[in-house]
């Protein structure tokens, strides 16, 4: 999963390779065989032949349902429910779902539970309740993309006005076009950004498949698709946008193309982290005014760009209706949005039952590393242990008497790892198992995978990042690394403030070590630093009390609570 890290223009870009697509390892299916009851002469002289082959063979299938390898987890323990859950079995048979299946009214009645298992069997309830405002919303605007859905009259109208390039009678239907762009982590966030844009601006979103975004996501409007048709006329030219596209909003500007008395037909927007002063006019109210009349827009993203609508005065009440929480949106937004496809729910459900269902406390440690030399690095483990040791997240190791009590319920707690390398989790899982730990508690270490590379074109690899995004959020206390989208994914869709690992320099831990983040939402890494009404720059995350420079990027925005 490829993310992005982007400075503002006038600060020097960092470039690293990406190291977030964490992967569960495959997983295999088989049957036991069946036995037809027929004569056999020989079945008399070998019944103990006969049952040591069935057992046999049994635990040869078995060894393939197992989600994951030996080399990466601390237990081989797994119920027999999951050892034969297939993913198209009944997952309510091992895993405990919540009672409330439409979260509060968040999410709508009426899709088929079996095409889309994960949207109606949560593991995880809300973190608070969304407000009835927003609830409001969602069912118009699932109205409203029903009515102008594709292949719908006013669809096929509008694109008709699109292939012509010309105008016609007012319509009522008028389209964001989110194009795939960038890797696993931003693309979650951008389809976030997008979504709420076009619920503050009466348009319908209609999704660019990409490579594999059917085979991460259900549909998450009842009735209709989201996804933009095969046939839209300008399919085979979202590759080449860029700043320099005749459409590109920024270059209208620029050659001061843009009048209220001609509207185009499309516009292409360009918020990637590299747009300049005049992309980031976007961020306007004045613009918002003429982009407003045009019926198509495009957008090419790769930031979480939510924390800067909530600067723009045009949208400030809506927003404040929706939102009474602010430091939610992307809580209730991910979890209406971002539904696994039944394959990406069975990784999840598998892995789930098996290693963190039945224990006190799951702990999630997130981890990137910048160096692209082989790791694992002492100080990235050093960094680690003096976080969670210090914040009281696992308990320290009795090195010097290395006895433990007798055998008793004591507390349990289960550690998920993910990571490229599986270097820090293997030393973390050693820890434990070589000594007792001073509390008393049993601590397990799990790592779905350590794929050492990332392989963002790969459909396996992203369906498999996503479950262990996924899996992430279902933990109850978090740690994360700088500067990842992939963690603020899991931190989102699970409600969680986690503790940030501050990004280390010069090979060394920082002290601290980590901190508390100030609230759930992800960071925006590339804002615009501008004052749109006195047309200077400015320092935008010193103009409302809900939006602040992030912990982790001091020149990224993300929005906090009222009173954070």
């Amino acid at each position: 999963m490829q993310e992005s890290i982007h400075p503002p223009t006038n600060m020097k870009r960092i470039h690293s390779r990406n190291h977030h697509d964490q992967e569960l390892l495959p997983d295999s299916h088989s049957r036991s065989p069946s036995i037809s009851n027929r004569k056999c002469s020989l079945a008399t002289s070998i019944p103990l032949f006969a049952s040591l082959f069935l057992i046999t063979l049994s635990l040869f299938s078995l060894s393939f349902i197992l989600p994951f390898s030996p080399s990466t987890t601390t237990s081989t323990a797994i119920t027999s429910t999951t050892q034969h859950q297939g993913l198209n079995s009944d997952p309510s048979d091992s895993v405990k779902f919540i009672k409330d299946k439409l979260l509060g009214g968040l999410l709508a009645a009426g899709f088929d539970d079996g095409s889309c298992l994960s949207r109606y069997h949560s593991v995880k309830g809300l973190s608070g309740n969304p407000s009835s405002y927003l609830i409001s919303r969602l069912r118009k605007y699932e109205a409203l993309h029903k009515k102008c859905g594709p292949y719908t009259e006013s669809y096929n109208k509008t694109v008709k006005d699109l292939s012509s390039g010309q105008l016609s009678e007012s319509s009522d239907c008028k389209y964001v076009v989110w194009i795939s762009f960038s890797g696993l982590g931003n693309r979650i966030l951008t389809l976030a950004s997008a979504f709420l844009y076009a619920l503050l601006t009466n348009r319908v979103l209609l999704v660019d498949h990409g490579v594999d975004m059917a085979d991460l996501f259900c549909e998450p409007i009842p009735d209709v698709s989201w996804f933009l048709p095969p046939d839209f006329p300008l399919n085979s030219q979202f590759h080449g946008f860029n700043q320099k596209s005749d459409q590109c909003h920024g270059k209208m500007l620029k050659n001061k193309s843009v009048t209220n008395s001609k509207v185009p037909s499309s516009v292409y927007l360009h918020l990637v982290h590299d747009y300049d002063d005049e992309d980031k006019l976007f961020f306007c109210d004045e613009e918002q005014n003429f982009l407003q009349k045009v019926p198509w827009l495009l957008m090419k993203t790769d930031t979480y760009f939510i924390p800067s609508l909530f600067l723009m005065s045009s949208f400030d009440q809506e927003l404040s209706n929706l939102f009474p929480n602010k430091e939610k949106v992307f809580h209730f937004l991910g979890r209406y949005l971002f539904h696994p496809t039944n394959k990406v729910w069975g990784f999840v459900t598998r892995y789930y039952e098996a290693y963190l269902a039945n224990v006190d406390e799951r702990v999630g440690i997130q981890i990137r590393v910048f160096d692209t030399r082989p790791g694992p690095f002492q100080y990235v483990l050093d960094q680690i242990l003096a976080c969670t040791l210090k914040e009281n997240l696992l308990p320290d190791v009795d090195k010097k008497h290395g006895i433990t009590g007798s055998f008793g319920r004591s507390k349990s707690k289960a550690v998920l790892m993910t990571s490229l390398s599986s270097g820090y989790f293997e030393k973390i899982r050693d820890m434990y198992w070589e000594y007792p730990t001073l509390t008393g508690e049993v601590i397990g270490v799990y790592q779905p995978s350590h794929e050492g590379y990332q392989q963002t074109e790969k459909q396996i690899h992203n369906q498999k990042a996503w479950a262990e995004m996924y899996l992430l959020s279902l933990t109850d206390v978090l740690v994360t690394s700088s500067w990842s989208t992939f963690g603020y994914v899991a931190q989102g869709l699970g409600g969680l403030k986690p503790w940030i690992l501050y990004k280390p320099e010069n090979e060394t831990a920082h002290d601290p070590p980590c901190r508390r983040a100030m609230s759930m939402e992800p960071c925006f890494h590339a804002p615009p630093l501008y004052d749109c009404k006195a047309k200077r720059g400015a320092d935008t995350g010193a103009v409302v009390p809900h939006v602040r420079h992030c912990e982790d990027m001091n020149w990224g925005l993300k929005i906090v609570d009222n009173h954070g």
